[in-house]
């Protein structure tokens, strides 16, 4: 398996990006049927979009989700 060696700004894009996934699967794993839908917190959002922004991954979801896969492989 190859190793991805990402930048600073690449690294700070998918940390970013695995923290709003988790909070949003937190939100929606959370609220028992019948509860009004889940908010992701703004800030969380934001995180990840100036993150994003910052490593030039905006716009550029294939990029992105290539370096999340190297840094994150699925769970066998």
């Amino acid at each position: 398996m190859p190793t991805a060696v990402l930048t600073d700004h690449e690294r700070t894009a998918v940390q970013a990006y695995l923290r709003l996934l988790h909070t949003v699967r937190a939100a929606f794993d959370g609220p028992p049927e019948g509860a009004p839908p889940a908010v992701v917190p703004p800030d969380v959002l934001a995180e990840a979009e100036t993150a994003l922004a910052g490593a030039g991954l905006a716009g550029n979801e294939a990029e992105f989700f290539r370096l999340v896969g190297e840094w994150c492989p699925p769970a066998a």
